[in-house]
């Protein structure tokens, strides 16, 4: 597998609504991208080259005051994943699409979240 950047930074939230006021409001940012709605969604601030996302789309991707995770762009998706699972890698999230990208949730072996991700041309 071969990472070649990050591609985002995301944390999970408890209230979108509430999340997305602060980031909007109080830090000032702009949101770029939204899939899903005021509920459960997966929201993208664009910032510079990078991406901090917040999402509350999965139950299994709780919050935690010891850190959000991180996105691994890769160079190859199918064969990270195919790389990962001949490792054990514990998956959070099965690989699935999305309109723009690539992605699967896997766990560090501290429990860590991270995404493997591959943006689509």
């Amino acid at each position: 597998m071969k990472v070649i950047e990050i591609a985002f930074v995301v944390y999970p939230v408890t209230d979108m609504k509430r999340a997305s006021k602060f980031y909007s409001e109080t830090l000032g940012l702009k949101e770029t991208h939204r899939w899903g709605d005021e509920q459960k969604a997966w929201v993208e601030y664009d910032i510079g080259p990078g991406t901090l996302a917040i999402t509350n789309y999965s139950d299994d991707w709780k919050p935690s005051s010891n850190g959000g995770g991180a996105g691994l762009e890769v160079e190859d998706f199918n064969t990270a994943i195919e790389q990962l699972k001949k490792a054990g890698v514990k998956f959070v999230w099965e690989p699935q699409d999305t309109p723009v990208c690539h992605m699967a949730l896997i766990s560090d072996p501290d429990g860590n979240s991270i995404c493997i991700h591959k943006r689509k041309s």
